[in-house]
């Protein structure tokens, strides 16, 4: 056995803060770390497993030999092993080989920390030092601006592995390649942001990157840890945000991963009630325990550190509040209070929060949460959780199902595309059309339309229309911009051929032309998460099914008025409300022939008469082309 010197990159303090759950910055001291000790370049180790007997470092360099490289437990009682390795360097492959105090039990572990990981279905470590130069001073200084609730927030769903393939090799594009093609097709569509399905590694491609093992490390199978950082850099310098999903919920039982780390129940709670989790057939993390936490915590900020990422969007959220979530009476247990609620996950997310906007007050958290949990994007100082925005899947469900409706029927279930409007301010909502909403036998967003094929693409431009000038920000997954008919399949390239197709184009160049619309007109993001920003005229014409509301910013010379057609039926001279004098100017319509719709249109402007409607002072007469939205400004 060759001796391992004897080596620590953590003071009296670090141990402190660890054991408190306060140290956030686990990365700078837990894993693998070149340095030299004494003028000898090598490596240092360093793992938590508080229930080893003894802790080996195994790797090519020993031949996977757990008697040449033991590690040193600390005396502090951290339960930290650690040493220093002279001689090896970057991209060595290793692994934890742990014997734990428990009945004999030997596990061989990935490194939790490790900064890459080998390609799956490998399951080693990789030693990794990140070195990359970044070019985005520019967006790191001004994206505050960029993320901020009162600007426009525009997220284009991306999954890395099926958005586009290398036709000549067939297989999904590499991190270099998507700093290319990606970036330019974001910018070109318009997007504000991208949010990016995990890429942490994982273990399964049907989990879509759900079920991680290298939290740390972004998945090798599409390049380096720096071509990653290329591609968020690329996209920073095109003035694109980037929000990546992160999964603190749970995780997979891989024998490499955290599950039963050092033989003992380390990372998921003890207690297979509150640990395991039946849906996912996963585990989950113990929120109560501190070092965990301080895990979890420190992740999330190394995200935001070293990739520079602009915002988390986190999964599963409504899984952690809630103890009896997926569990049948007597397969749970209530907190002290008796309740369901989860206190300890609770008392977590308010801490990760706290911490984020602490440290990088210039991103934003997105809570996937499907409750009706109350205070999830409200301050913790109020009783919240904290995040900047919460999912509103409660007016995806509602206009989804509106949708995919026959127009004759709608006028019988008009509250359905209403009622967001009567919770819509109490939270800061985003509108997800998500990937969730395009697997399973649930189709295509286009899919779900109904009609024959010039019907369903108007009712989709529709829909979009009506998505993005409703009040919260927007996400639409990767295909819905231009109509993609099949569902997602994550094994293969989304169907870029339907872009010969005049309907395709048509869909694409709407939902360009709608992002446009957003990002130039203040009345459609400086109030977006509030009720002073949106005003209905006409929410009770259910026989007409028509819709009609104001957005509106901070001057109110800059006010939108919003008309939706629900039927195929040409409305001309229809009335609308109308609260300031002027004319009105058409400024974007769906029906347009460029997005292959019949072309009605209000080309002139149309004069507002001094004659009250729908309790407003003024009125005007309106054509409504079948199946649209159109948005007029209102110019003196």
């Amino acid at each position: 056995m060759q001796k391992v010197q004897a080596h620590s990159l953590f003071t009296d303090f670090d141990i402190q803060l660890f054991k408190a759950g306060k140290h956030f910055k686990l990365y700078e001291k837990l894993g693998s770390h070149i340095i030299k000790v004494d003028d000898t370049k090598g490596v240092y180790f360093a793992v938590w497993a508080p229930s080893a007997k003894s802790v080996s470092v195994i790797g090519d360099f020993n031949y996977w030999n757990d008697n040449e490289h033991q590690l040193h437990v600390r005396w502090d009682g951290s339960g930290i092993w650690e040493g220093f390795i002279p001689n090896i360097s970057q991209g060595e492959k290793y692994k934890y080989k742990i014997h734990s105090h428990h009945n004999g039990i030997v596990t061989e572990k990935a490194d939790p920390y490790a900064k890459r990981s080998e390609h799956p279905p490998n399951t080693a470590s990789e030693v990794w030092d990140l070195n990359y130069s970044w070019k985005d001073k520019d967006w790191m200084g001004y994206r505050k601006d960029k993320n901020a609730l009162d600007k426009p927030y525009s997220v284009y769903e991306v999954h890395l592995g099926s958005w586009k393939f290398d036709t000549k090799d067939n297989r999904p594009l590499s991190y270099v390649e998507l700093a290319d093609n990606l970036v330019s097709y974001v910018k070109e569509m318009g997007f504000t942001h991208v949010e990016l399905m995990p890429i942490m590694e994982y273990p399964y491609d049907p989990s879509w990157g759900y079920q991680l093992t290298g939290y740390f490390a972004p998945t090798s199978r599409f390049g380096y840890p720096e071509d990653f950082m290329l591609l968020v850099d690329k996209l920073h310098q095109h003035d694109i945000g980037v929000i990546l999903d992160w999964v603190p919920s749970h995780f997979p039982e891989d024998a490499h991963g955290l599950g039963f780390f050092d033989g003992s129940h380390l990372y998921e709670h003890p207690d297979r009630r509150r640990g395991y989790h039946p849906d996912w057939k996963s585990l989950i993390f113990n929120y109560g325990r501190n070092e965990v936490r301080s895990f979890l915590i420190s992740n999330a900020l190394f995200w935001l550190d070293k990739y520079h990422i602009d915002g988390l969007r986190v999964d599963a959220v409504a899984s952690m509040l809630y103890l009896d979530y997926s569990r049948e009476d007597g397969e749970w247990e209530p907190n002290k209070y008796g309740e369901r609620e989860n206190l300890e996950a609770i008392s977590f997310l308010q801490e990760l929060n706290e911490t984020i906007y602490k440290d990088f007050p210039d991103v934003q958290t997105i809570a996937e949460e499907s409750t009706a949990y109350t205070g999830v994007s409200k301050p913790i100082s109020h009783g919240g959780l904290g995040f900047g925005m919460k999912w509103m899947m409660g007016w995806m469900h509602d206009t989804l199902d509106y949708f995919k409706k026959e127009s004759v029927y709608r006028k019988y279930h008009h509250n359905d595309i209403t009622f967001s409007m009567t919770y819509a301010f109490t939270e800061n909502f985003m509108l997800p059309l998500s990937h969730d909403e395009v697997v399973y036998g649930k189709h295509s967003i286009r899919g779900r339309m109904q009609g024959d094929e010039w019907q369903q693409v108007a009712n989709l431009k529709l829909l979009y229309g009506y998505m993005f000038t409703h009040p919260g920000t927007k996400l639409l997954f990767m295909g819905g911009e231009f109509g993609q008919t099949a569902e997602w399949n994550f094994q293969q390239s989304l169907d870029w051929h339907l872009l010969q197709y005049d309907y395709h184009k048509g869909v694409q160049q709407c939902v360009k032309d709608l992002n446009a619309l957003y990002t130039t007109y203040p009345a459609l993001y400086e109030k977006q998460f509030s009720q002073e920003g949106f005003e209905w005229i006409e929410h009770n014409d259910s026989e007409a099914c028509v819709l009609s509301y104001i957005r509106k910013g901070h001057d109110t010379k800059n006010d939108l008025i919003v008309i939706c057609n629900m039927t195929p039926v040409l409305r001309e001279n229809y009335k609308i409300g109308v609260h300031q004098k002027g004319k009105l100017k058409e400024v974007f319509n769906s029906d347009l022939k460029k997005y292959c719709g019949s072309g009605v249109s209000n080309t002139k402007p149309i004069k507002i008469d001094d004659l009250g409607w729908h309790f407003k002072d003024y009125s005007a007469m309106v054509s409504l082309p079948p199946l649209s939205t159109i948005v007029f400004s209102i110019k003196n």
